[in-house]
């Protein structure tokens, strides 16, 4: 069961990594030290597992219980966690989101189920079936994940607003919609509804533009290296100080330069690599098909680590 009683997701909320050995198993005491130190960040809301920065595709029911588990026993009394729902199939999603309620989650990451990329578009009922089908095993707080439109995984606008009043324990999207109108819209609509939908955006590449269109809070595996740049931005756009968020934003740009570069799945691939530069951890092994980055690769965010102004032990603005 939850600590956290209805918690509705707002705010600073960090993706984190998942480390491994070298034989690629879970590093749970790395991985541990890695929760906590974003957990414990201040400004922080949430901490999000089991999601695209812990490599959930590469990631076992029982290695996501795991997570979950040395999540909760690590950080589970000190801040609500999040616990992503990756499944193609919606019963498979519902063992998961009984597994995370049961483990002691205060919501969930409904990500869309990749067969919809195939039309699923067309048939709004397939989101509101596979979201009822997770919703009827669990009464926690549910995140949607809206991707980009061009993906086929996105919902589009009149379907989210479908699913908001067929399933009513939806109470936050994660918005990737990667299209500045579009997102704008979210917000303005989605969060002045009666039973309003808050908006975290994941549009780490454009945060602060983001932020300043009035989203209620973020969801980031960027988070895992610069959570407390991002909870300083959050804060500074929420104080309406142009000055200060214009400043912590530059110190963001360079990494965010390299961490969302060409290829795009690298991106967590690049974090765990920040988070050795940064003597975080020690290690940052991948699993297949991700592939080690090349040296070059390596000495461009050392690079922008130096660049951003960041170190070892290094406190933020």
């Amino acid at each position: 069961m939850s600590t956290f009683k209805n918690f509705i997701p707002s705010g600073v909320i960090p993706a984190t990594l998942l480390l491994l050995n070298e034989d690629l198993t879970i590093d749970d005491v790395a991985t541990r030290r890695h929760t906590k130190d974003c957990a414990q960040t201040p400004g922080v809301s949430a901490v999000t597992v089991n999601g695209h920065a812990s490599e959930v595709h590469a990631c076992s029911f029982e290695e996501q219980q795991q997570i979950l588990d040395s999540t909760m026993e690590e950080i589970g009394d000190q801040i609500p966690v999040i616990n992503g729902v990756y499944a193609d199939g919606s019963q498979e999603a519902a063992r998961i989101a009984k597994m995370a309620a049961s483990g002691g989650a205060s919501c969930l990451l409904v990500f869309p189920p990749n067969t919809m990329a195939m039309g699923g578009q067309l048939r709004p009922e397939m989101a509101i079936a596979h979201f009822s089908e997770i919703a009827n095993a669990t009464d926690l707080p549910l995140i949607c994940f809206q991707y980009p439109m061009s993906t086929g995984l996105g919902y589009p606008f009149d379907t989210l607003l479908k699913l908001f009043d067929s399933v009513p324990t939806v109470k936050a999207i994660k918005d990737w919609s990667n299209d500045p109108m579009l997102h704008e819209r979210h917000i303005k609509i989605f969060q002045s509804l009666s039973d309003p939908i808050n908006v975290l955006t994941t549009h780490s590449s454009w945060l602060m533009a983001s932020l300043s269109m009035g989203a209620n809070g973020l969801l980031s595996g960027a988070g895992s290296i610069i959570v407390e740049l991002q909870v300083s931005l959050f804060q500074a756009i929420k104080n309406k100080d142009l000055e200060r968020a214009q400043a912590i934003n530059d110190r963001i740009f360079p990494l965010i330069q390299v961490f969302y570069s060409a290829p795009f799945l690298d991106m967590h691939n690049r974090m765990k690599e920040a988070l050795v530069l940064l003597r975080r951890t020690e290690k940052s092994y991948v699993r297949p098909p991700l592939c080690k980055l090349s040296t070059s690769e390596i000495e461009k965010i050392a690079t922008a680590l130096k660049t951003a102004n960041l170190g070892a032990n290094d406190k933020f603005l």
